[in-house]
């Protein structure tokens, strides 16, 4: 599980250390990358922010990891939840005042909306339930932010056949495609969730 899941984050982490190469290595500024190089806070913090939260996080599902090192859990989630909330946070933040790239219609900015707020969320509950002990709940709701977090490395999944078959997407379809690699991923968590034995949601984090 682990090592399927950090080469989920492989082609967004490249991505994102591309992007930090640009903005900190003088490259010249076009018309795709002028919004990071006018404020390039939030984007720096979303990038580092998600690399440790998708590569530290993948180690969560490690469950022999976890029984020979019974802290790891914990110390890992004091910083993965921060992390968790800046990449959530500052994706909203983008969606809302950077400039629209082209490509990017109503549809995409709709569907990062909803699915920022939802990480949002599922962090939220996710930590409150860990408040109350209820350790079946938390995990539950950790999943669902991760696979949402995840949702970059899924989308390269999706659009790779329509480049292969039928060159760079319309609005339309590039809002489809980056809504199904979300959708994937919290309906592949949320079967993950469900299967789970009834005794084994019981066992403490």
């Amino acid at each position: 599980m682990p090592t399927a899941l950090i080469l989920l984050s492989a082609i967004p982490v490249a991505a994102g250390a591309f992007r930090l190469t640009q903005l900190t290595g003088g490259a010249a500024i076009t018309p795709e990358n002028a919004r990071f190089f006018a404020m390039p806070l939030p984007v720096v913090l979303h990038i580092i922010s998600v690399t440790v939260y998708s590569l530290l996080g993948a180690f969560q599902f490690a469950s022999g990891f976890r029984r020979r090192r019974p802290g790891w859990h914990r110390v890992a989630g004091r910083v993965l939840v921060p992390c968790g909330f800046v990449v959530a946070l500052t994706g909203l933040w983008m969606t809302l005042f950077y400039p629209r790239p082209a490509g990017d219609g109503g549809l995409v900015t709709g569907f990062r909306l909803v699915f920022g707020t939802a990480m949002l969320l599922s962090l939220g509950l996710g930590l409150a339930a860990i408040r109350r002990r209820d350790f079946a709940r938390h995990r539950a709701w950790m999943m669902r932010g991760y696979a949402i977090a995840l949702g970059a490395g899924t989308q390269a999944l999706t659009h790779l056949p329509w480049f292969l078959f039928f060159g760079t997407p319309g609005e339309l379809p590039r809002g489809l495609l980056m809504g199904a690699g979300w959708v994937i991923n919290v309906a592949v968590a949320e079967w993950i969730i469900r299967r789970r034995p009834a005794n084994a949601r019981r066992v403490s984090s």
